[in-house]
């Protein structure tokens, strides 16, 4: 009974290391559970992902809010999926809003804005593809906006703690999003500079965009890569009664 009750605990505590890893990067979670403070850390340069739904308000108004939910978790789901096979961190879901970084908390050199761009040309390809099951017919659009730079990291809170990310790139990269296209993935220069340095990555100039606190800027779209990406999307896998499937969902706090 004692071998029984202590494999019991033992489960017990790796699902919910397992929960916290899923809440916090693993790193980061390892010292809070070794009972370490976690310093602020600056970064010198990452790359933000920002996208959000296009229309999303005007859908809401005509579905049933358990549909909204439905959508949205097969959605997130999907992109949770996707960003599995890339050095990348998912910083959180706010409503509609799915925001990604790369570079952090380990630092990876340039390879933070490649990973980026194959990420989101990936998630740009699935939601082309993307069916609402409420809605069959209705063509799911997003916009995407990516920018590099520098930000501070930290945890924040003791309920419910949380990675967040400061910083001016934080905020350029959620502009690059907002002035975007549908079904379009906005770079700025600063990330096309890193982009540029794989010599993969085709991008097309978009012009003069205005964006809030920065006056004018230059941006592009990402159009392709040339380089065989070897870590495509795979199915949904279904949960074993040792797994949890933890939701994706976040509560959402504004933007």
């Amino acid at each position: 009974m004692v071998e029984e009750k202590t494999e019991q605990l033992s489960m017990e505590k790796r699902r919910t290391e397992e929960l916290l890893y899923q809440v916090l990067p693993r790193p980061v979670a390892q010292q809070l559970l070794a009972g370490e403070m976690v310093q602020p850390e600056q970064f010198e340069c990452v790359t933000i992902y920002f996208s959000d739904i296009v229309g999303f308000t005007a859908l809401c108004a005509q579905s049933r809010p358990m549909e909204v939910v439905d959508f949205l978790n097969d959605l997130y789901s999907t992109f949770d999926r996707i960003i599995g096979f890339y050095d990348v961190y998912k910083v959180e879901t706010i409503g509609d809003a799915y925001m990604v970084v790369s570079g952090l908390p380990e630092r990876n050199g340039h390879d933070h804005a490649r990973e980026i761009g194959l990420m989101a040309l990936a998630i740009l390809d699935a939601v082309k593809s993307f069916t609402i099951k409420h809605k069959p017919d209705y063509q799911l659009k997003i916009r995407i906006g990516i920018h590099s730079g520098p930000v501070c990291a930290g945890v924040v809170g003791q309920k419910m703690p949380h990675y967040c990310l400061f910083g001016d790139t934080v905020n350029t990269a959620s502009r690059m999003e907002s002035t975007g296209h549908p079904l379009k993935i906005h770079v700025s220069e600063a990330a096309k500079q890193i982009l540029d340095k794989f010599g993969t990555f085709r991008t097309e100039l978009r012009g003069d965009v205005e964006l809030k606190g920065k006056g004018i800027v230059t941006t592009y779209w990402l159009l392709e890569c040339s380089e065989p990406d070897p870590r495509p999307p795979t199915p949904m896998r279904n949960y074993n009664e040792n797994e949890i499937p933890f939701p994706i969902l976040f509560p959402a706090i504004g933007k």
